[in-house]
């Protein structure tokens, strides 16, 4: 078990986590921004990226990497709810013109995952955002946000879309040559079957394996570890999804989503792969 644990403090050097909440937020948090990148850094991680559903974090992140002195890096992006605007494509532009990395498309305030209900911390009413036209097109808007994210040589995400609404926005991405993400596909909310993601890949989108989802119970890492390898470790790249308030801290689930995935049987250079090298490739 030690040697296990040795290696995955090892293998998370140059490492990035790409999904982190962080403080300030609306919602409750286990940590700040601040504390997130010097525990990073205490880790030997590259880097991280602050994710909000409610606010750009580019700004942020660009100060904390003026000011901290930390060796990992902070990473910004925004989410397309309510707060921002929604669909919104001058939201975006600014965002990125001042280094966000991931555009996510709504997470909370999606229509589907309203349908599920609100999650915790939710505390306004609202309709749900969905990005299709009636006959099941994406909207215009989607074009021009897709183009934006090009234009800056960012990533396209698809937060919590419905699978429908994900599939349709990953092959129109590809097919405009958009660098795109498909978000946590074991999260019950936005669940896509392990032969859809495999399709996905061979199109060119990155996937998202995220810890939370097996710290929750959504899937085991026995099935998170087939999909891992049935997609390719080097379609794919691993977070944690933390940060929520009350829940373990991020570097160390990061470790143990590690350890969990070398006593599946994955070798150093899968992890690698997923924890160093596509992730690398999203922020550049």
């Amino acid at each position: 078990m030690e040697q296990i644990e040795n290696k995955a403090w090892a293998l998370m050097v140059d490492g990035y986590d790409l999904h982190i909440h962080t403080a300030p937020s609306a919602f409750p948090r286990a940590l700040d921004s601040w504390e997130l990148v010097n525990e990073a850094s205490q880790a030997g991680m590259a880097g991280v990226m602050l994710k909000s559903h409610y606010e750009s974090t580019a700004i942020r992140a660009e100060l904390i990497n003026r000011y901290s002195n930390c060796t990992a890096k902070a990473y910004g992006g925004i989410a397309l709810n309510w707060p921002v605007g929604g669909l919104n494509v001058y939201a975006v532009e600014n965002a990125l013109k001042v280094g966000a990395k991931i555009v996510w498309m709504p997470t909370r305030d999606s229509a589907n995952s309203l349908e599920f209900g609100n999650m915790d911390g939710d505390f306004f009413e609202r309709e749900g955002i969905y990005i299709l036209t009636p006959d099941e097109k994406l909207k215009p808007c989607i074009y021009d946000i897709m183009d934006t994210v090009k234009k800056y040589d960012a990533t396209l995400a698809t937060g919590h879309l419905s699978p429908k609404e994900s599939i349709l926005l990953c092959r129109e991405g590809c097919k405009r040559g958009v660098r795109m993400i498909l978000t946590h596909p074991e999260f019950p909310r936005t669940k896509i079957p392990a032969h859809i993601q495999k399709e996905l890949a061979d199109d060119g989108v990155l996937i998202e394996k995220n810890w939370f989802n097996v710290a929750q119970g959504a899937v085991s890492i026995q099935q998170m570890t087939q999909t891992i390898l049935d997609v390719g470790t080097g379609r794919t790249f691993i977070a944690t999804d933390r940060g929520q308030g009350g829940e373990p801290r991020p570097v160390p689930e990061l470790h143990r989503f590690i350890c969990e995935l070398l006593k599946q049987g994955l070798n150093d250079a899968q992890i690698r792969d997923m924890v160093c090298f596509v992730p690398k490739s999203i922020v550049g």
